[in-house]
């Protein structure tokens, strides 16, 4: 990563937020001037010329509201039939928490990652409500039946995007090692927890298979099964660029990482008045780029075999500039995709970002207790990631999909 040269802290001229006044508050206590503080008289019964405000904002104490349903039962005095009311759909039991305090206690454990007996504890103290564990679960997973139509219609869009971002990071589960994938656009986010980290756990997504539009993914292999177009994360490619110049000392490398960022700083001065490149500036682009991966084979020449012993099977050691150099000569259009087409971007951080908050889960919980409670985690979190990405409130969101209406800000774009 390169130093910005920027002090630490908020820059100069950045939007800030600060606590003001309101014309309207909610209450308005009057304090009164009983005497003169100078002389001592009286003063109760002088009206006021003016007032100094103050004003504190502030949280009431929260307790639970209790709502009690009564359903009429009545006799037909014709018939003698017992006609009994309906309730609403979301009362089923004698005695339930509501919508608004389940989606608060999914909303704790699930967005801000507070554990089981922690969440329980909290709203304990804030609500007065003995919740237990147990209870945090069952909503868990009853938000995680009610999220799977939209999980369905996630897919189905993320099929139909012209670009996706793919990524993976290890997950433990019942202390082993399982793998979190994602795939994602800046809009809508979809995991999946799986053992496998290659193309069987791709497969069985069931979005990659039938995807035909550009991924974006960190040159891991498996992804090359499928006949997509791919789009590589050159901010990946710049970190390894650096680490072979700095450990190398190899010419071609910093001239590499000098090229990919002056056709990224091109396209985006472009982008803000044309959505491609003039033919020009595509063919001395490619021309350099030709010219430094030249320079990289002259500078990693192959090594003089003097072995006379039988050759091993497989494919030669090579060192690392050489592994790397060999990339960008055999996947330049991938490497180049952001410069021919605009929708590309040049790296992957969306994916990077989404799978970041689930390594924070990781290293505050360590491990998931079974499959199906990293399932539930994973539904619940992509919708939280999509709400978040779509400005709206995750706890609004949460308790809509208790509601039986959980947010899906694309349908019609589906």
């Amino acid at each position: 990563r390169i130093k910005s040269g920027k002090k630490a802290g908020g820059q100069k001229g950045h939007p800030g937020t600060t606590l003001r006044m309101v014309d309207n508050p909610d209450e308005t206590v009057i304090h009164k001037v009983n005497e003169c503080s100078s002389c001592h008289t009286c003063l109760e019964n002088e009206e006021a010329k003016d007032y100094e405000r103050r004003q504190t904002f502030d949280i009431p104490p929260v307790r639970l509201h209790s709502t009690e349903d009564r359903a009429e039962i009545k006799l037909c005095p014709k018939c003698g039939h017992i006609n009994t009311a309906d309730f609403p759909e979301d009362v089923t039991q004698p005695v339930q928490y509501g919508s608004r305090l389940r989606a608060s206690a999914v909303y704790l454990h699930d967005y801000q990652l507070i554990p089981y007996d922690r969440s329980c504890e909290l709203l304990s103290d804030v609500y007065g409500c003995e919740i237990s564990p147990a209870t945090l679960i069952r909503a868990e997973n009853e938000c995680f039946e009610g999220l799977e139509e939209f999980e369905n219609v996630v897919k189905d869009a993320l099929l139909q995007s012209p670009v996706i971002h793919c990524d993976e990071t290890g997950l433990k589960i019942i202390g082993i090692r399982n793998w979190l994938h994602v795939v994602c656009t800046a809009s809508m986010t979809y995991y999946s927890a799986h053992p496998k980290r290659g193309s069987e756990a791709m497969d069985d997504m069931g979005i990659l298979p039938n995807y035909d539009g550009v991924i974006v993914h960190d040159f891991w292999k498996a992804y090359y099964k499928y006949l997509c177009d791919h789009g590589l994360c050159d901010g990946h490619l710049l970190r390894e660029l650096t680490s072979i110049s700095e450990n190398y000392e190899q010419e071609w490398s910093g001239k590499m990482a000098d090229l990919l960022l002056v056709i990224k700083g091109c396209v985006d001065e472009t982008r803000e008045t044309s959505d491609s490149l003039m033919d020009e500036q595509i063919k001395d682009f490619e021309t350099m780029y030709d010219y430094i991966t030249k320079m990289g084979l002259e500078e990693n020449p192959p090594p003089l075999d003097f072995d006379t012993k039988p050759k091993k099977r497989g494919r030669k050691k090579q060192t690392k500039p050489k592994n790397l150099l060999d990339r960008f000569v055999g996947y330049k259009g991938d490497i180049l995709r952001f410069m021919h087409d605009f929708e590309v971007p040049f790296d992957n951080n969306q994916a990077e970002r989404d799978v970041r908050m689930m390594k924070v889960q990781q290293k505050i919980s360590g491990t998931f207790r079974s499959f199906q409670g990293a399932r539930s985690f994973c539904r619940i979190r992509g919708y939280i990631s999509t709400v978040k990405k779509n400005n709206l409130p995750v706890i609004d969101a949460i308790g809509a999909v208790f509601n039986g209406k959980p947010f899906v800000p694309f349908m019609d774009s589906v």
